[in-house]
């Protein structure tokens, strides 16, 4: 029976503190953010934005003025996705002439990848409650009425974003020699396995090909990204079109 040494056990709790002190100091907002904002680990990484809305103005020539709003001036927050990690590493490589280079994404292309990606979200969510309001309307009156026409509207906007995707095929199997694949299991990477992948699931395009079967480099995620750019560019499009 092996002795008990209290030395190890101070050194074993005191480890234990500063890995939960890490992740209490990783979860803290950033500065300029609300003091009502709690820290919570469980949001991930943060990073902070200044909510803006659009007010009538007489004054301006189109009759609007965009203002920034938030609790008391302060920041609000928000977890940081992948379209803030590419941003990122573009900014750290540099250009022939030193300068750093720009994300392969635009900020109207990121918006709607945010928005899809909120709107699937929300509306997943919403089908319990959906649920809910189906059983108490068969047993009498409800007021769940302005949620279920929300819900059927989010409904509606996802498909059409969705249809805006498309059917196409980011990379396909046999436009590509065997080489190209890591094995026999390759299969063809739709827009929309793209899109899902990325915007939903927060997965990097390495993530994508390795599971898709494909071997892992420069060339296949470039072809992802110039996929996805398309993908994105479509899904801004107008919605009466």
């Amino acid at each position: 029976m092996t002795a008990y040494n209290p030395d190890l056990g101070a050194k074993r709790l005191a480890a234990e503190r500063a890995r939960l002190a890490a992740i209490k100091a990783r979860a803290v907002p950033p500065d300029g953010c609300g003091p009502l904002i709690p820290v919570a680990p469980a949001r991930g990484p943060q990073s902070a934005f200044a909510p803006h809305v659009v007010m009538p103005d007489e004054k301006t020539a189109d009759g609007y003025k965009v203002e920034r709003t938030g609790w008391r001036g302060f920041m609000a927050t928000r977890q940081i996705d992948i379209f803030d990690d590419l941003a990122r590493r573009a900014e750290r490589i540099k250009g022939k002439d030193g300068t750093p280079c720009v994300s392969p994404f635009t900020k109207g292309q990121v918006a709607v990848a945010r928005r899809y990606r909120d709107l699937v979200e929300r509306h997943d969510a919403a089908g319990m409650k959906c649920a809910s309001l189906e059983v108490r309307n068969a047993a009498g009156p409800s007021t769940g009425g302005e949620f279920m026409d929300a819900y059927v509207d989010e409904g509606r906007e996802i498909e059409w974003l969705r249809r805006r995707i498309g059917s196409g095929v980011a990379i396909e199997v046999r436009r590509a020699r065997r080489s190209a694949r890591s094995g026999d299991l390759a299969r063809n990477i739709t827009d929309r396995d793209l899109v899902d992948a990325i915007c939903l699931r927060g997965q990097s395009f390495r993530a994508v090909l390795r599971r898709h079967g494909w071997g892992v480099n420069a060339r296949h995620a470039g072809l992802l990204v110039d996929a996805l750019r398309r993908c994105l560019a479509r899904m801004e499009g107008d919605k009466t079109s």
